[in-house]
């Protein structure tokens, strides 16, 4: 660890939210840039910017399937007195062969195909009788079917103006364009803009790999059959998920026995594919905490200082919290509490940002708000710490969802939101207006 080695504490010292973050994302640095190919780049965050090496269209193409004509020989058409023109052939997308659209004629033509010579605009089929010497159509007959439609005579029905239903060359995008800029996440439109540039590959900070485990003999795998108490575990597949969600590729290791000698040897056995660790349970201050236990006296090799700290948080709820670096490459670990809320609050606060972070995102923090307490009656916090509650927002209004007292992890399914009580107020009164982090966004 960086600041926590220099920060005096000691073993009561009562950590803010704040420090307790700070301390994380000035250990926590972005992942060094890898080139991948795009669909692996998906997620990603570019570190350069992207140029266009050529415009887009790249030629005048068709943005309908019509016929491509000159003004002149349409200007007045009307179904009345419909202008009749020569199919001189069909201009099919990806077509190499060109035709030259001269006076009188026309040419058939598909969308995104190039605009042959000649051509000023484009009349939609629609427009026309599509060569059968009857009223408007709706469509064209299959060229398999019907070769003879790419021959004969067209009426058309309307008038086109100039390049009307044509996408000029450079309309898109110009050479030499900025396509997208250095910090850009890539989605999958950014993603189709690349290929359409014709870049392969591209420069990104990779996707962190995050490592989630639970701890507890207690636990048992779903679908698995309960004994005695005992209990299915929900944080591994609730935060595997969370990792997810914040852009890691995530692994989820099934729960680990409360043994000390156990927990280390898995540490270590996971440290190879992991960029964050992040473990759930055994933080607090029983007899049977054994991540506490296992990584309290672990150092950090080749870092003076470092190993794995574990400190009280003024919040509720997730008051006992860990964190370090650990392993030959200081992989960072965070260390959770077992209650269910605690440990997706936690997740929320300090690995969430941990992630983007290694991302390289520019910021790494969900969106807040402030609205406006939909609750019967006043919400009561413990002096000294920050709450966050499980809420629903909606339209500039938050209400809260389980009870302030809550800590199941059926509050946290139907909460789209956590409710932030700051350190200094004990009460909060329906009405008044709060700070609200919006989950999911």
């Amino acid at each position: 660890m960086s600041s926590a080695a220099t920060r005096v504490t000691g073993q009561d010292h009562l950590w803010s939210v704040s420090e307790h973050l700070e301390d994380i994302l000035a250990t926590v640095r972005p992942l060094d840039p890898i080139e991948l190919q795009l669909l692996d780049a998906q997620g990603c965050v570019l570190v350069e910017d992207v140029t266009v090496p050529m415009s887009l269209p790249p030629f005048d193409n068709s943005s309908m399937d019509g016929y491509a004509v000159r003004g002149a020989d349409v200007a007045g058409a009307s179904e009345e007195y419909p202008a009749v023109l020569t199919v001189v052939g069909d201009v099919a997308a990806g077509q190499a062969e060109s035709l030259h659209v001269g006076p009188g004629q026309a040419a058939r033509i598909m969308t995104g195909a190039p605009l042959p010579s000649g051509a000023e605009a484009v009349v939609p089929v629609e427009w026309t009788d599509g060569g059968l010497g009857e009223g408007p159509v709706t469509g064209m007959r299959a060229r398999s079917a019907s070769p003879e439609g790419a021959t004969g005579q067209v009426h058309v029905h309307r008038p086109a103006q100039a390049r009307a239903h044509v996408r000029a060359k450079g309309s898109d995008v110009q050479a030499g364009d900025r396509a997208l800029s250095a910090g850009t996440v890539l989605g999958p439109p950014q993603i189709g803009l690349l290929a359409a540039i014709g870049r392969g590959t591209v420069r990104v900070r990779p996707r962190p790999r995050v490592v989630v485990m639970s701890t507890g003999s207690e636990l048992v795998q779903p679908d698995g059959t309960l004994e005695t108490g005992q209990i299915y575990d929900s944080n591994s597949f609730a935060l595997c998920a969370a990792a997810r969600d914040a852009g890691a590729i995530a692994y989820r290791v099934g729960a680990v026995a409360d043994d000390a000698e156990t927990l280390r040897a898995t540490i270590e056995d996971q440290l190879i594919r992991a960029d964050l660790l992040v473990t759930t349970g055994g933080v607090s201050v029983g007899a049977y905490d054994v991540v506490k236990e296992a990584l309290s006296s672990v150092g950090d090799e080749d870092e003076a200082g470092g190993g794995i700290e574990f400190r009280k948080l003024a919040m509720q709820p997730g008051k006992p919290q860990g964190f370090g670096s650990i392993g030959p490459d200081h992989t960072p670990l965070l260390a959770l509490p077992g209650n269910p809320v605690s440990s997706y609050v936690s997740f929320e606060l300090f690995v969430r940002p941990a992630i983007r972070t290694l991302m390289g995102v520019a910021d790494v923090h969900r969106p807040t708000v402030r609205a406006t307490l939909r609750t019967e009656k006043a919400l009561t916090s413990p002096a000294g710490r920050r709450q966050f509650l499980r809420g629903r927002y909606t339209e500039g209004e938050v209400a809260p969802v389980g009870g302030a007292g809550s800590h199941l992890i059926a509050a946290l399914a139907h909460a789209d939101a956590l409710i932030v009580v700051p350190e200094s107020v004990e009460s909060v009164e329906p009405g008044t207006e709060v700070d609200v982090v919006l989950l999911g966004r």
